[in-house]
């Protein structure tokens, strides 16, 4: 039977330690993640509503999507920072509150430049909280499932693609979109009740006597983070363009784009089980035979365009994939960050969504240079190779 630690100084007030205790927290940190999941994807599916209710053009709505992505890298590194020398658990509940606001302030948005700001709150408080709430959720396990405690928490992330997104968009097209926003706050408030209720509280960090951002210039922690940029911009900058290239190259009718999104999310989800668990028996292996399936599986997705039951299988297997690597990525980072990891988790969720923009930026300018709707997808393997390269290149376990 598994055994998890206890506080000294734990009070009487304190919520359960022991494996059930464990669980109930876990599934409390994913609760906020799925939360954090849907309000950033779900917005691409309320796009035009939200642009028409706001008399601006779908492209210029355009920026309620790339502010979050640029205000979360932001946030990563300052409200963060701001908050590391807190309590993780109160650190959580502050993120928490203001991911409230911020979404409290997107339904309430009277204007476009409201609805922005109210983007930016959210925001700021994603990488905070997947940064603080991945140290907390290894310290509810012991030291050998670290990698699958973490991966339980990013099961709200993957979750909220599968399940998430889609209610969402359906209840904002029928109910309006500003109904999805209040769905979210509440989502938030339920969260940070969880989360108060089944997270035991852990002391501060302890000062390192150095500036907080010392850690990011560790070899190693700089080789983690340039994974994660690597991985995701591959694997999203690939995906992202995955409506016009099924419909457009493959032949599928524009109903079947859901459903297909759906089979990738299954295997958003799936892959991050799994992968925690690989991770949890060897980080190193884990590493080195995801980095080389990714390419391999991007390479395979290019060629089989014209298919469609091909790609509906490669598009599962893509998800299933490429999110494998999410917990041992995010386990490298806190291992060699040592006793900094919240700064360094913080960065790799930066990292994460920085990695996100610029594959998705290289890709649209492949098909702005008259070169198909399969070019991102090119784009997305040269990304995840030289990710491959940098796995290969590296060592991945701290030295003793």
């Amino acid at each position: 039977m598994d055994t998890f630690s206890m506080p000294k100084n734990r009070t009487r007030t304190d919520p359960d330690t022991g494996p059930q205790g464990a669980r109930l927290g876990l599934l409390a940190l994913a609760a906020g993640g799925f939360g954090i999941g849907l309000t950033e994807f779900v917005i691409a599916g309320l796009l035009t509503d939200v642009a028409s209710s706001l008399e601006v053009s779908v492209p210029a709505a355009g920026a309620l999507i790339w502010s979050y992505a640029l205000a979360v890298v932001v946030g990563a590194f300052t409200v963060t920072v701001a908050l590391a020398q807190r309590p993780p658990r109160s650190a959580l509940l502050v993120l928490l509150g203001f991911f409230v606001l911020g979404n409290v302030l997107t339904a309430l948005a009277p204007t476009f430049a409201l609805a922005i700001v109210g983007r930016v709150v959210t925001a700021m408080c994603h990488g905070g909280f997947f940064g603080i709430g991945a140290v907390l959720a290894g310290d509810l396990v012991p030291p050998h499932r670290k990698a699958s405690a973490i991966a339980v928490m990013f099961g709200g992330l993957t979750a909220s693609n599968v399940l998430g997104v889609p209610f969402g968009t359906f209840v904002g097209q029928q109910l309006g979109w500003r109904s999805t926003f209040w769905i979210i706050a509440a989502l938030g408030i339920l969260a940070a009740v969880g989360i108060r209720a089944f997270v035991p509280e852990r002391p501060a960090p302890p000062s390192t006597g150095t500036t907080p951002y010392a850690v990011l210039l560790r070899p190693q922690v700089i080789v983690s983070v340039a994974l994660t940029l690597l991985v995701f911009g591959g694997l999203f900058g690939a995906f992202i363009y995955v409506e016009p290239l099924v419909t457009q190259v493959t032949g599928y009718g524009s109903g079947a784009v859901p459903w297909l999104l759906m089979l990738f999310g299954a295997g958003l989800f799936l892959g991050n089980i799994v992968g925690g668990r690989f991770a949890d028996r060897d980080l190193g292996l884990t590493l080195k035979v995801l980095g080389v399936l990714l390419p391999l599986t991007l390479v395979l997705y290019a060629v089989v365009t014209p298919w469609r039951p091909l790609v509906a299988v490669v598009l599962f297997a893509l998800g299933l994939i490429g999110f494998a690597t999410t917990p041992a990525l995010q386990l490298r980072v806190m291992r060699f960050a040592g006793d900094s990891p919240t700064i360094a988790s913080a960065a790799n969720i930066a990292a994460f969504n920085l990695g996100n923009a610029i594959g998705a930026g290289l890709g649209g300018a492949t098909i702005a240079l008259g070169l198909g709707w399969v070019s991102p997808v090119w784009v997305g393997v040269a990304m995840a190779s030289l990710g491959a390269v940098l796995v290969f290149a590296n060592r991945h376990e701290v030295a003793r």
